[in-house]
């Protein structure tokens, strides 16, 4: 998001040359990789990130040659969460609420990007491993299939920063491993290793770390070489199922995370986050 002339809009396109950008896609026998590629910031989260992520995704889409899609990432994080070094994701407003309603769109921008890639007609397959924290398990929640590296760590930390969680990750946890655990998980902000994420049905399957990739590119060729027609018939009906009421909750998590992304206990939040201190927080 970036400020023009006093207003405040998305970038329509990336800068630089794409071969640089920290998400890349490549295409083979029919298996497409997604890989986020930033391992320096542990490929930490942007507007930029999720633009790209939609636009990638948009180009798998119609592409008859792809049965299968593998997410992934390179480094030794999947994704520890938003980037809070870069200033320009900072949204502005004339009044506190405008500052909101420039907050909400700014979600449902998220919540179209990431669509794309939650209803890729495509089955999704996520390998993680490490840090797969905040909004990078909100994108691992989108995957179809879930393989996790032995020394994972899953976590929704965003209330310990003062905001709430805003691109849909806590619903789709719970359409997952329930409400009541979701709950648990986003209200603490607690850690989970491999075993309990296996255990509650976030991962499916465990691997040692180097294995991992091997992992999904095998269950992406067992896919791969089933009738493609059939497969996303069959993912379209158990998504059409389980995802039932999720548009209208996405909405609502929009405008509700909007509120909190404009208060206090974020600026207090996010720079205790900083400091490596804990924050006071007072709920205004």
């Amino acid at each position: 998001m970036a400020e023009r002339g006093g207003k405040v809009g998305f970038r329509t396109q990336a800068e630089g040359d794409p071969s640089s950008w920290p998400i890349e896609l490549s295409i083979n026998e029919g298996i497409a990789i997604i890989t986020l590629n930033r391992p320096e910031k542990r490929n930490a989260w942007s507007w930029e990130s999720a633009r790209q992520f939609g636009e990638v995704a948009d180009q798998i889409r119609f592409d008859e040659s792809v049965r299968a899609v593998i997410l992934r990432a390179e480094g030794p994080a999947f994704c520890a969460g938003v980037d809070f070094s870069m200033p320009s994701d900072r949204i502005v407003g004339r009044s506190p609420a405008e500052k909101i309603r420039n907050y909400y769109e700014a979600f449902r921008w998220v919540h179209e990007r990431f669509g794309v890639f939650a209803n890729l007609p495509q089955p999704t397959i996520g390998a993680i491993q490490g840090y797969c924290l905040g909004a990078g398990f909100e994108i691992a929640l989108m995957c179809d299939i879930r393989v996790a590296s032995d020394d994972v760590q899953f976590a929704l930390p965003e209330a310990s920063v003062g905001v709430s969680i805003d691109s849909g990750g806590d619903l789709r946890l719970a359409r997952e491993i329930g409400p009541a655990w979701a709950r648990l998980l986003a209200f603490t902000g607690r850690r989970i290793d491999a075993e309990q994420a296996l255990r509650l049905g976030i991962v499916q399957q465990i691997s040692r770390r180097e294995e991992l990739d091997a992992v999904a590119m095998g269950i992406a060729q067992e896919i791969a070489a089933q009738a493609p027609l059939a497969i996303q018939g069959i993912k379209r009906t158990i998504n059409g199922y389980v995802d039932q009421g999720l548009s209208d909750a996405l909405r609502f998590e929009a405008m509700s995370a909007a509120v909190e992304f404009v208060s206090e206990d974020m600026t207090k939040g996010y720079a205790a986050k900083a400091s490596k201190t804990d924050a006071d927080f007072e709920g205004c």
